[in-house]
């Protein structure tokens, strides 16, 4: 749905806006994402530098979900030698965004320039990789290496790899002395391949003289200024706005399904051995209780659904 800028322009956190521009031979888009990262933050008990690096992940996310439709979503996973202990992100059609981190807990010292040392923390040697789930049969997974660890920048790569087109990704999130998020920004640009060379440089020059992503968004405080700071307001067009928010689908019966997979020899030790078990979503932190009774009643209904099966393979057909 698109929204004028006055619309969503005071409301906090989680609004993009989206453009073309030079006849469509660039496409650009703008996020403000600062609600979504400290609803993790709560969900998480995250670290500055975790939860620097999962709201760079995140928005990354979404940057590669913007063209999804139906029920597609899209997976980034991003598994380095840092001792974060990797990122899984997800963004779906339906404009939510998920994701977690290996180590939530991370403590590192700032960098040499005095910043969150997200490089550190995510590593720079591993893998990038990116899953497009579209309901087909099998999900198509693209990879690149992790070039800096930043994310940003590794993301900006597997673009280029990928698709062999420039393209420009900053990300930023600033995190307060009380550990909340001040502001999560940031903004892609993305160039066709074949551009005039002579376009390029221009636009790299002005963006080295703009002031870093998340000092942008807490001075304009809206996606729509964003993208007007990038290029001028006139040459923006198919200019949109939506809105973007935490958002995981976890519940019961999908655990439940779980459980069964497990097998009936193994939820009968559990049975035995803990009277109970525990389940605790990664992406949002729900827990979701089974007693004793419910785990038995998951083994009978295992038992049930092999006798059905048994009874269908017994049936012979007529001669």
């Amino acid at each position: 749905m698109n929204r004028s800028s006055e619309t969503i322009k005071d409301k906090p956190g989680n609004n993009l806006a989206r453009a073309v521009v030079w006849d469509g031979q660039i496409q650009i888009a703008a996020i403000i994402s600062t609600d979504m990262v400290n609803e993790c933050i709560q969900r998480h008990q995250m670290t500055p530098v975790a939860a620097a690096a999962l709201g760079r992940g995140m928005m990354a996310a979404v940057f590669l979900g913007l063209n999804l439709k139906s029920n597609d979503t899209i997976t980034l996973r991003i598994l380095g030698n840092g001792p974060l202990g990797g990122m899984i992100t997800q963004a779906g059609a339906d404009h939510k965004v998920k994701g977690y981190v290996g180590n939530s807990a991370l403590d590192l010292p700032l960098s040499a320039q005095g910043k969150l040392d997200v490089g550190a923390a995510v590593g720079n040697e591993g893998d990038l990789y990116v899953t497009k789930d579209m309901g087909l049969k099998e999900p198509y997974t693209g990879s690149c290496h992790l070039i800096s660890g930043e994310i940003a920048e590794d993301l900006a790569y597997y673009f280029h790899q990928s698709e062999q087109c420039p393209v420009v990704v900053s990300l930023g999130v600033l995190i307060d002395v009380d550990g909340s998020c001040h502001t999560a920004a940031g903004y892609m640009i993305k160039a066709l391949p074949g551009i005039d060379d002579t376009k390029l440089q221009a636009l790299e020059e002005w963006l080295n003289i703009l002031p870093p992503v998340s000092a942008l968004a807490d001075q304009l405080g809206n996606p729509t200024e964003m993208l007007q700071a990038l290029f001028p307001k006139e040459t923006l067009s198919g200019l949109t706005e939506e809105t973007w928010s935490f958002g995981c689908d976890c519940n019961r019966q999908r655990l439940e399904r779980l459980l069964i997979s497990m097998g009936p020899k193994e939820l009968n030790e559990i049975i035995e051995q803990d009277g109970k078990a525990s389940m605790r979503c990664h992406f949002c932190g729900n827990t979701y209780d089974f007693s004793q009774e419910d785990l038995e009643a998951l083994v009978k209904e295992i038992e049930i659904q092999k006798l059905e099966a048994a009874s269908v393979t017994d049936v012979k057909p007529e001669a």
